[in-house]
């Protein structure tokens, strides 16, 4: 019987080890946050293999128009209709430069959007005295792997998007996320650089990681529950199911 009783309470040793539960200081975001917190402020800058639209306009569209790449003609829907469609994109090379209508390569890269259409109505003033540029980053998208509920890469359209709120769009991290390590992977003037982050402390909200640039990758690794069960294996579950048969055959044939 006190044998019984010894596997009695190593089963359930292993049990508690299975599902212990994690702190509150492993789980909540932000603790010790105050009011007094300035953000910093943010804008994407121009890397190689950047795809932007850049749109020239006047009040006079005669004169815009040359600064403009040409309209092309594709095929339209099903019914085999013919469209005229626009295509004002353009790729960053790997020097960061485009090649701009009349104007030749224009290097872009490391320039802020702001600092670009600054540099384009510069180049174009002697040229389109009142010019309009529309600009905007195309490729602008960030992805979240790891322990969340919804992994994948994420286009966003305003160009500007914080880490809580991909983490936000990717489902939030489930239970087993470590957050107090997040890894951001970003590339900087052609270098990859990492970061690891602390999302249950408040520091990070004045830093560079808080805003994401675009491509960025944020890895949200397991924290030691995960890791702890997927080191038991699949099988804890017959081997609880089997030891607990065991220890009621034990009990039976003592009585």
């Amino acid at each position: 019987m006190k044998f019984v009783k010894i596997t009695l309470l190593s089963l359930l040793f292993v049990l508690f080890l299975t599902t212990s539960c994690a702190s509150r200081k492993e789980l909540v975001y932000l603790q010790g946050a105050s009011n007094a917190k300035e953000l910093v402020s943010y804008e994407p800058v121009l890397q190689p293999d950047d795809v932007v639209m850049i749109v020239v306009s006047s009040e006079n569209p005669e004169v815009a128009a040359p600064y403009n790449l040409k309209a092309i003609t594709v095929q339209g829907d099903s019914e085999n209709t013919i469209g005229t469609q626009r295509m004002q994109t353009y790729i960053l090379d790997k020097e960061g430069k485009i090649e701009f209508p009349l104007l030749g390569s224009i290097a872009l890269g490391g320039l802020t959007k702001t600092q670009a259409v600054v540099k384009l109505k510069e180049l174009l003033k002697d040229h389109v005295s009142d010019a309009v540029i529309n600009f905007r980053i195309l490729n602008f998208k960030v992805t979240v792997l790891g322990e969340v509920q919804k992994p994948g890469t994420y286009s966003v359209a305003s160009e500007r998007i914080t880490l809580l709120e991909a983490i936000g769009m990717s489902g939030d991290l489930t239970i087993y996320g470590n957050r107090t390590n997040v890894l951001l992977i970003r590339e900087k003037n052609g270098t990859k650089t990492m970061e690891r982050i602390d999302l249950t402390k408040s520091d990070f909200l004045n830093s560079s990681a808080y805003y994401l640039s675009q491509n960025d990758v944020v890895y949200i690794e397991p924290n030691k529950t995960r890791i702890n069960s997927s080191a038991i294996g699949p099988n804890l579950t017959v081997g609880i199911s089997a030891l607990s048969l065991i220890v009621t055959i034990i009990a039976l044939t003592v009585k």
